[in-house]
């Protein structure tokens, strides 16, 4: 079944290709918040033998406790796109253009969660959720950033082509615009559900009359083929 598109954003790529980043709304955002809530509770109640130590042990807990508060969502965006609680509930963290999260924009977008917490428990960040088309809290705006949807067999299946492979090898003649097109289609495509990567992939190989899970294996080989510089050497 094809995913609805009512939260759907589409990024165009330089190559003119539309890419759709499906957006979380402020349920599943805050639902993923309050389980984050439940297991950094959960680590703070682990910390608290070390109040046995006296002063030292008071210093560390309220280190470790400054570390989790600040630095617990960025780790985690950096290492997968999501803390535990969004991975959960199927979301991850991306730059408004769909590429993973940098070091800069996790830590803007963290660190203003002081102000999106004002008045009281996240009330400017709520708000700003239900106003902006995209659902953004204010950190996310400051930062560049969006919280998607990661789409069940989101990975980009990989298949390496070589020099004896005939369905690798692109059309001839195939202009440069249409080459880039296809390598940032097959770079993102792990930002898109299955279906709207054979929908793009269709697209590509209309010509040759291709479609559904041909057509995209068909496009994955040519990226593949021109991302080893085969086409250079057919031109040659």
């Amino acid at each position: 079944m094809v995913a609805p598109l009512d939260t759907q954003r589409l990024n165009e790529t330089p190559e003119g290709i539309e890419l759709g980043l499906r957006l979380a709304g402020p349920v599943p955002r805050a639902l993923a918040l309050a389980l984050d809530i439940l297991i950094r509770i959960g680590l703070y109640l682990a910390l608290l033998p070390l109040l046995a130590l006296g002063e030292v042990g008071l210093g560390l807990t309220l280190l470790a406790v400054f570390l989790l508060e600040w630095f617990y969502p960025v780790l985690f965006e950096l290492r997968s796109g999501a803390t535990p609680g969004k991975r959960a509930l199927g979301l991850t963290v991306v730059h408004d253009d769909g590429t993973p999260v940098g070091l800069s924009a996790s830590m803007v977008r963290n660190l203003l969660r002081v102000v999106d917490f004002l008045p009281i428990f996240y009330g400017f960040g709520l708000l700003s959720t239900l106003i902006d088309p995209d659902f953004r809290r204010l950190g996310d705006l400051a930062a560049g950033t969006l919280v998607i949807h990661a789409e069940p067999g989101r990975r980009a299946t990989k298949r390496r082509a070589t020099l004896t492979d005939p369905d690798s090898r692109p059309p001839p003649a195939l202009p440069l615009e249409t080459q880039r097109a296809i390598l940032a289609f097959v770079e993102r495509a792990p930002q898109l559900s299955l279906e709207r990567r054979i929908e793009l992939a269709e697209l590509l190989t209309a010509a040759e009359g291709l479609r559904g899970a041909p057509a995209l294996a068909r496009v994955e080989g040519w990226a593949a083929w021109l991302a080893e510089g085969c086409s250079r050497e057919d031109s040659a």
